[in-house]
């Protein structure tokens, strides 16, 4: 949001006219807009017009009328998920995020990458192309506890058009976050610096299956040994009941990317596998 977040709007003049300072990019939207509309800080879509938005135009860096292309897609575990691509903040790390990246299998498998080298490192990101609500989100990943200290994978609820103080982010954060020892999974109801909100464990070697069941005021994240069926002993559950965002226009998202202000950078292409996405309301 430009020119600042604290001040989103730029005022039109009697001729009709209008100017404001921005950074530099590849395309420049502008909307135009109801004085009570209430603009994200941060999105990855333009609003739809209607609900505070009467225009919106976009031009690219040279002036001329533009069309951001519609996202790559691929199909996993019977839904359609959205390929993030360019340059994304993921933790504070700049990332850029390159659709080659993620891919299926011939038994169904996705498989997304850290590829490139030292300093040129390249990410790969999907996300659900519809929002899902309330319900249990679950993901089986294969074995984790080989990935490079500064390599994260997230399993993540995120709404890209939220404000700041509402993501509706619920996350499941598998990384040892730059550092050599250190627990290498959390569980987190952002925002997670507030003490009552993330919970840390560790993940031994193997398969296993991670979830979250989320309710209205009530958010359970469980993590079991393999596929997650009926009677397999649980490796952590806790329960959160303070701060648990209401259901809305979030997409699941499962992201690997680099996390470059720990103490061990990363030294080697990562690769990771989820077996299966289950949703039951």
């Amino acid at each position: 949001m430009q020119p600042r977040p604290n001040e989103p709007f730029t005022r039109i003049e009697k001729d009709g006219r209008w100017s404001t300072t921005t950074q530099f990019g590849s395309d420049y939207a502008a909307l135009l807009v109801e004085p009570t509309f209430n603009p994200p800080e941060l999105t990855e879509s333009l609003p739809a017009i209607g609900s505070g938005v009467a225009a919106a135009a976009i031009v690219d860096d040279r002036g001329v009328n533009a069309e951001l292309p519609p996202p790559q897609t691929l199909n996993f575990s019977g839904y359609e998920w959205a390929m993030s691509s360019g340059t994304i903040f993921r933790a504070g790390s700049r990332n850029f995020f390159d659709p080659a990246n993620a891919s299926t299998d011939a038994n169904g498998n996705l498989h997304l990458r850290i590829s490139g080298s030292e300093g040129k490192w390249t990410a790969a990101e999907v996300r659900l192309t519809r929002s899902l609500g309330y319900g249990t989100y679950r993901f089986t990943v294969r074995d984790v506890s080989r990935l490079d200290p500064s390599a994260v994978l997230t399993l993540v609820s995120w709404d890209g058009v939220g404000t700041e103080q509402n993501r509706r982010e619920l996350d499941i954060e598998l990384s040892r976050w730059g550092y050599v020892i250190n627990d290498n999974a959390h569980y987190v109801v952002q925002p997670y610096y507030v003490p009552a909100n993330i919970v840390r464990f560790k993940v031994p070697a193997g398969t296993f299956t991670y979830s979250f069941q989320w309710e209205p005021g009530q958010v359970t994240f469980s993590t079991s040994a393999g596929a997650g069926v009926p009677g397999v002993p649980l490796l952590k559950q806790h329960v959160f009941t303070s701060g648990v965002p209401a259901a809305g226009n979030e997409l699941v998202r499962i992201s690997l990317y680099v996390f470059d202000k720990g103490q061990v950078p990363l030294k080697n292409e990562n690769e990771i596998v989820v077996e299966k996405f289950e949703y039951l309301p």
